[in-house]
């Protein structure tokens, strides 16, 4: 582990690193900051609640699942650094669009009719800059870090993420409206200056031409890294585990405020426990691998997954606030609640033990193929993950529309485990 840290003083790696977490904390502040702020000020109708955070997820999404292949071909064919001061440089003029949405939202002028298609906007665009910084930070690894270097950085670079992901969202429900509408810019700017010291990685095969037809694009890409059968298994076991997180997410404002009748603060700790525990479980499973690439422990890891999607289940079950009608609990109220540490203990145990199943897989990805087809090879297991996720979000609406509560459809992500059990445990055997 600390050979691993020690990447976090190299200049191959930091710059890298820094960018991608300041990605990852701002797509979420302001994510955060717009759902909450829709749930818990603009609508009162679980069901309308459950749709805005579900659309909010599929705006988000969906680049990946559209743009994903011209993004692998560019970031493999083009010098991925200089890609990253572009997509860092998109990201400032997107925040400013979602920014006034925001700033719209706290002024409460045309919330529905003009700040709130403003921020989906900016969803949908930050999306679009997920899609093409997406591809570069894990190929672009195998090209500043030597063999042995790799799983530690994809370790750190998923740690890092959801350290971000942490902070970002645990801030959204902390901070004011206004005040997330000055950070998200501010924070689009030290991404760009970070974003210019990362060392130049040019492309190290031959540059073709880029294929600009979307769909043939993106068929083609799929087709020719799903044949190869580790690549097959590993892409499709992170495709579950992204359903089930993308279930998850979904749930737990609306769930937060109906379910256990808690005000904004208890969902950002939600998000957050869920994203620190995933980062947790990428350093846990790097320390017992060892910088091997392997899927040894994801069968046990996903299976216990489940279980403590279960023992969530049931804590919410049981859970009696004990407010009136139409008030939410504090921070201080939940966390005098007799099942809070129960329910935190047994949400901590989902990401961790997520997180130990899915970084393994991450690393196949970039170690199974030659480093001119890294790039691609992510962008392939980004279309077919955004498919899973929009999928996840339609059956979660589905769920909702058929009057399925939030807390039974917990059941179904616990249910999505076992066969992701069995895909890891296919991978384990013919790779390990």
């Amino acid at each position: 582990m600390k050979a691993s840290l020690r990447l976090l003083t190299k200049r191959r790696f930091a710059p890298l690193f820094v960018t991608q977490l300041l990605g990852a904390f701002n797509d979420n502040l302001f994510k955060n900051a717009m759902v909450l702020f829709v749930v818990f000020t603009v609508y009162s109708d679980p069901k309308a609640e459950t749709w805005f955070s579900a659309l909010a997820t599929a705006a988000a999404t969906m680049p990946f699942f559209l743009l994903s292949a011209l993004a692998g071909q560019l970031a493999d064919q083009r010098d991925k650094a200089a890609i990253i001061r572009l997509v860092k440089l998109a990201e400032i003029l997107i925040m400013l669009v979602g920014a006034a949405g925001l700033a719209m939202a706290w002024m409460g002028y045309a919330v529905q009719a003009v700040a709130i298609p403003l921020m989906m906007a900016a969803m949908l665009a930050m999306g679009v800059h997920s899609t093409f910084f997406g591809p570069i930070k894990y190929a672009i690894l195998p090209q500043h870090l030597e063999a042995d270097e790799i799983l530690g950085g994809t370790g750190l670079v998923e740690a890092g993420t959801y350290i971000a992901i942490l902070a970002g969202t645990i801030l959204a429900g902390l901070i004011a409206v206004e005040v997330a509408a000055v950070a998200v810019l501010a924070v689009a700017v030290l991404g760009y200056i970070s974003g210019r010291m990362v060392p130049p990685a040019p492309p190290t095969g031959e540059c073709a031409k880029l294929d600009f037809h979307i769909a043939r694009a993106s068929i083609r890409l799929v087709s020719a890294t799903m044949h190869i059968p580790r690549l097959f298994l590993a892409i499709v076991s992170i495709s579950f585990f992204w359903t089930i997180g993308t279930v998850l997410f979904i749930q737990f404002p609306p769930l937060v405020k109906n379910v256990l009748s808690a005000d904004k603060a208890i969902a950002s700790l939600f998000l957050g426990i869920f994203s620190v525990g995933v980062a947790i479980g990428s350093i846990i499973i790097n320390r017992l691998l060892q910088g091997k690439v392997s899927a040894k422990y994801a069968p046990s890891s996903v299976l216990a997954m489940g279980g403590f999607v279960i023992a969530f289940h049931i804590i919410c079950r049981l859970w009696d606030s004990g407010v009136p009608a139409g008030h939410f609990m504090s921070m201080h109220d939940f966390l005098a609640h007799e099942y809070a540490f129960a329910l935190v203990l047994s949400l901590l145990g989902i990401a961790v033990s997520g997180g130990m199943f899915v970084v393994p897989l991450y690393a196949f990805l970039t170690t199974t193929v030659d480093t001119s087809q890294a790039a691609r090879t992510v962008a392939a297991n980004n279309i077919v993950n955004a498919g899973a996720m929009v999928v996840g979000a339609v059956i979660t609406l589905g769920m909702s529309a058929a009057g399925v509560g939030v807390v039974n459809q917990l059941l179904f992500t616990a249910s999505m485990t076992l066969l992701s059990a069995w895909l890891a445990q296919k991978l384990h055997l013919a790779c390990d």
